[in-house]
């Protein structure tokens, strides 16, 4: 796998489009608070930007399925670029409107890009390396975070803020360049045949997820961790007000990052001893043990741990979730699969956000850890149950085929 060029291409990419993306995320802050006094025009702001993303993502995902995924990628990556020179002209403006647009075009962007990057990682690599594969991508995802948002917070002190966008749009033009050079086969396109039925979008690809019980169980089981991540920054910025830190912040973050880092190097060789089903399962007890834990988020020490844990645990359960997708859905469906998937985190993310900020006011950090929590556990058991069931469906169906 590490001979592979493309491998290379690919991860070099997601760090540096990584970095651009986390010096823009810490520039819009910068920007908005700048400019907009009120938290909820804040996040209604925000909110459209990534309504626009979830508008188009059944277009992106027929569009993955019809034409090469390379194509789309520099097209949307592209567009990414350009939508930066919008900031700037937010920037110098001080118009809150260009800085919409420069929203809606970088989620129009994102809902192209990450489907067809998605359906060319098993383009790219054998099957038996794809789980080792995609936990180094989401620890080159997690590490330019780490960095990109340190290097913005220094540059803000540093520079004006138009050139740290300047720097994001010059890291967005190095990934399209990249992008360029990609080499895969992409000879598994959509037969003529079906060329009708291509045009019907989800409506086609709903009837496939049925078929494949173990990837509409894994679908429901990603809403375990979503949980937790949508709220994430809220739970951060309490703990940090209920034990009176602000150095705890930074604690949980790195934490965080260090055990996500740590599950997904080590999901290739936890995977020759333990089956999908099997990580699956446990990591998603984990995270919700995790979150029980932080009913005792006063204690400093337990709340690392707990950060800990649901960093380990979301290391091992992406990439294994990544791979089940990656492997048993149709290659010809695979855009379609990644966009509605995107479109379903996206919709969530943002239900789990407003609801994180309800019970947070209205029940506490504490209660609400412990709700969330049993909530995981719950929903862990009842598919663990299930689960026989689904793999004898699923070993029936691969052994007909």
């Amino acid at each position: 796998m590490w001979r592979n060029k493309n491998v290379w291409i690919l991860l070099t990419g997601e760090f540096i489009a990584g970095l651009g993306l986390w010096l823009g995320i810490i520039g819009n802050l910068e920007f908005m608070q700048e400019k907009i006094p009120s938290d909820f025009l804040k996040s209604l702001l925000l909110a459209a930007g990534l309504l626009a993303g979830i508008v188009v993502g059944p277009i992106a995902g027929r569009l993955t399925d019809q034409y090469s995924k390379k194509a789309v990628m520099l097209i949307s990556g592209f567009v990414r670029a350009v939508s930066v020179i919008f900031m700037l002209i937010a920037i110098h403006t001080g118009s809150v409107w260009w800085m919409l647009v420069f929203l809606v075009l970088l989620q129009i962007s994102a809902a192209f890009y990450f489907p067809a990057l998605q359906a060319a990682i098993p383009l790219v690599v054998e099957e038996n390396d794809l789980l080792q594969l995609n936990g180094v991508h989401m620890n080159v995802s997690t590490l330019s975070r780490v960095i990109g948002t340190a290097v913005a917070g220094i540059l803000l002190v540093a520079i004006p803020l138009n050139m740290v966008y300047v720097l994001s749009l010059a890291a967005y033009l190095i990934l399209f360049g990249l992008t360029w050079f990609l080499q895969f086969d992409e000879q598994k396109k959509v037969k003529p045949a079906k060329a009708g039925v291509q045009k019907q979008g989800f409506k086609d690809l709903f009837p496939v997820i049925i078929k494949l019980p173990i990837v509409m169980m894994t679908l429901i089981l990603v809403l375990i961790p979503l949980l937790f991540i949508g709220g994430f920054n809220l739970v951060v910025i309490n703990i940090s007000e209920l034990q009176d830190s602000s150095a705890i912040k930074g604690w949980i973050y790195t934490a965080e990052g260090i055990a996500f880092m740590s599950g997904a190097f080590l999901i290739k060789r936890i995977s020759y001893k333990f089956s999908p089903y099997k990580i699956l399962f446990s990591s998603s007890l984990l995270i919700g043990l995790s979150q029980l834990l932080l009913y005792f988020a006063n204690v400093p020490a337990l709340t690392i741990i707990a950060f800990l844990v649901f960093g380990f645990s979301v290391g091992c359960f992406f990439p294994t979730a990544a791979t089940i997708f990656q492997t048993r859905v149709p290659k010809d469906y695979h855009g379609r699969f990644f966009s509605f998937r995107n479109m379903m985190d996206r919709v969530f993310f943002q239900v789990v956000l407003l609801m994180t900020g309800f019970l947070l006011d209205a029940v506490g950090l504490q209660n609400m850890s412990v709700m969330f929590g049993a909530l995981s556990i719950m929903m862990t058991a009842i598919f663990f149950i299930k689960s026989r069931n689904l793999r004898a469906m699923a070993d029936t169906e691969q052994n007909a085929s």
